[in-house]
C-alpha cells in the first residue's frame, strides 16, 4: 500500500493531500519497469557467465564424452599401429627370411592414397573439431592401407609355406658323391690356381676327387635341364633345374644315367665320375647357381653332415690349393 503524501498550502495555511497526475504515475511506472529490466538483464548476464544453462550442461557433457571416446579411439589406433609394426618386422625379418623371399619395400608399405583433397566432405560439413577428425581419419586410413598390404603379404607367405616341403626337397643339400670320411673334397670355391693355365682364376664350384665310374647323385629334387658333351671345359656335364632359382651342374662325367627333361629326386644317380674336358684327374666338378649367380656349394651341404663334419668340410674347402679343372 503506497504512502499518502501531503504538502503545505500557504494560501489556506493548511496541509493538503497531494494528488498525483496520470503522467506522474506513468513516468514512475516506466522508470520502475526500466530499472527492473536493467537489473534483470544484468542478473541474467552474470548468471550466464558463472553458471551454465541445462542445455549447455548437456552439450558440455556430450562434448566431454565425445572427446573421451576420441582419445580412446586414438589410443587404440596407436596401439594397433604398434602391433602392426611388430607384425611387419616379424614378416620381413623372420617369415620372409625363413622362406628366402625379399622383404616388402617400405615405400609399398607406406604408400599414400590418391586424391588431392581426400577429406573435403568433412570440411564441407563445417564441423568444429575439423583438424581432430581429419587427423584421426587419416591415421585410420593409413592403418587400413598397411593392414591390406600385410594381408597380401601373409597370403604370399602362406603360399610359400604350402610349397615349403617342395622347396626343402629341391634345395641342393647333399654331396654329389658318397664322401663319408670327408677326404674327397679336393678343391673349394673361390680364387684358385688353374691346373693347366697355372694362373689364379675364379673356381665357380667345388671338386670332389673319386675313382672313375664312382656314382654321382642329384643333390636335390628337380628336372634335368641339360645333358651335354663338349671338348675341353666341362667335358660331359649335366645341369638340373631345382626350381626356386636353384640350378646345379655336374661336370667332367664319364657316363650319363639320365636324359634331358627327366625328373629326379635327391639321391638319384645321374651319372658317374670321369675325367673329360679340361680335367687333370678323375673328379666331379660341382656347382650351385642361385638366381643366375654362382654360390659356394659347401654352404648348402647340411642334409647329410653333422655340425662337426660341416666345420671340417668347410675348413677343407677354404684351403688355398690347385683346382682339378
Amino acid at each position: 500500500m503506497s504512502r499518502i503524501k501531503y504538502y503545505y498550502d500557504p494560501k489556506t495555511c493548511k496541509y493538503e493531500r497531494y494528488q498525483r497526475s496520470k503522467w506522474d504515475i506513468t513516468l514512475n511506472t516506466l522508470g520502475f519497469l526500466s530499472s527492473a529490466l536493467i537489473l534483470a538483464v544484468g542478473i541474467l548476464i552474470v548468471f550466464n557467465y558463472y553458471f551454465d544453462s541445462p542445455k549447455e550442461l548437456i552439450l558440455k557433457k556430450e562434448n566431454k564424452e565425445l572427446r573421451y571416446y576420441y582419445e580412446l579411439m586414438e589410443s587404440e589406433v596407436v596401439q594397433m599401429s604398434r602391433m602392426l609394426s611388430d607384425l611387419q618386422q616379424r614378416d620381413d625379418n623372420l617369415y620372409r627370411v625363413i622362406f628366402e623371399t625379399e622383404p616388402i619395400p617400405t615405400e609399398i608399405r607406406k604408400a599414400g592414397i590418391g586424391g588431392v583433397d581426400r577429406y573435403r566432405e568433412i570440411k564441407d560439413k563445417g564441423l568444429n573439431p575439423e583438424k581432430m577428425i581429419i587427423d584421426l581419419r587419416s591415421k585410420v586410413d593409413d592403418l587400413k592401407r598397411q593392414l591390406y598390404v600385410q594381408n597380401v603379404s601373409y597370403d604370399e607367405v602362406s603360399n610359400l609355406a604350402l610349397n615349403k616341403e617342395e622347396y626343402w626337397a629341391s634345395i641342393p643339400a647333399i654331396q654329389p658323391i658318397v664322401n663319408e670320411e670327408l677326404t674327397q673334397l679336393a678343391s673349394g670355391f673361390g680364387s684358385r690356381l688353374h691346373p693347366i693355365l697355372k694362373v689364379r682364376k675364379m673356381h665357380t664350384g667345388v671338386d670332389f676327387s673319386a675313382p672313375q665310374g664312382t656314382p654321382i647323385y642329384a643333390t636335390g629334387d628337380g628336372v634335368v635341364s641339360d645333358v651335354k658333351t663338349v671338348f675341353g671345359g666341362y667335358g660331359k656335364y649335366i645341369e638340373i633345374d631345382h626350381g626356386f632359382g636353384f640350378v646345379t651342374r655336374y661336370a667332367h662325367m664319364n657316363e650319363f644315367k639320365v636324359r634331358k627333361g627327366q625328373k629326379v629326386k635327391r639321391g638319384d644317380q645321374i651319372g658317374t665320375v670321369g675325367n673329360t674336358g679340361s680335367s687333370t684327374a678323375p673328379h666331379v666338378h660341382y656347382e650351385v647357381i642361385k638366381d643366375g649367380n654362382f654360390i659356394n656349394p659347401v654352404h648348402y651341404l647340411f642334409k647329410d653332415l653333422e655340425p662337426s663334419e660341416y666345420e671340417k668340410i668347410l675348413e677343407l674347402a677354404s684351403q688355398e690349393n690347385q683346382s682339378l679343372s
